[in-house]
């Protein structure tokens, strides 16, 4: 059996982490949350379908971070898909000027994972 690096498992629950950090609040209270990154005009659905996504892709992580090889490339592919969907979508929305500047952090948090889950796609690959 071919070993999944430590640190790829390491990456899986930080990101849970980070998933967990912003998806509960945005979930129990949208408005509050979104105020406090100054977003004024994002409707209560759709935050809290984000926040879905984020405990939903954040708790997978969690609960197969020693999962095997197979499991690690699945979910690497579905989390490459998801950030770079997410950048896509946070960039064109910045571009539009509908967005405050505080979506470039999110932008960057979503950049440092989606560079951490390509390396780690093309790092298992030589496994």
């Amino acid at each position: 059996m071919k070993k999944i690096p430590q640190s790829l498992r390491q990456w899986f629950v930080l990101h849970f982490i980070v998933d967990i950090t912003f998806g509960v609040p945005l979930m129990i209270a949208p408005i509050w949350t979104l105020e406090l990154f100054n977003f004024t005009s994002v409707e209560t659905l759709t935050a809290r379908l984000v926040a879905a996504a984020l405990i939903g892709i954040g708790t997978t992580s969690l609960m197969m971070h020693k999962g095997n090889l197979e499991s690690f490339h699945t979910m690497l592919n579905l989390k490459i898909i998801w950030s770079i969907s997410a950048m896509t979508g946070i960039l064109w929305t910045i571009l539009e000027g509908t967005l405050p500047s505080t979506a470039w952090l999110i932008f960057g948090i979503f950049a440092v994972f989606s560079i951490a889950w390509i390396h780690f796609k093309i790092s298992l690959k030589n496994l």
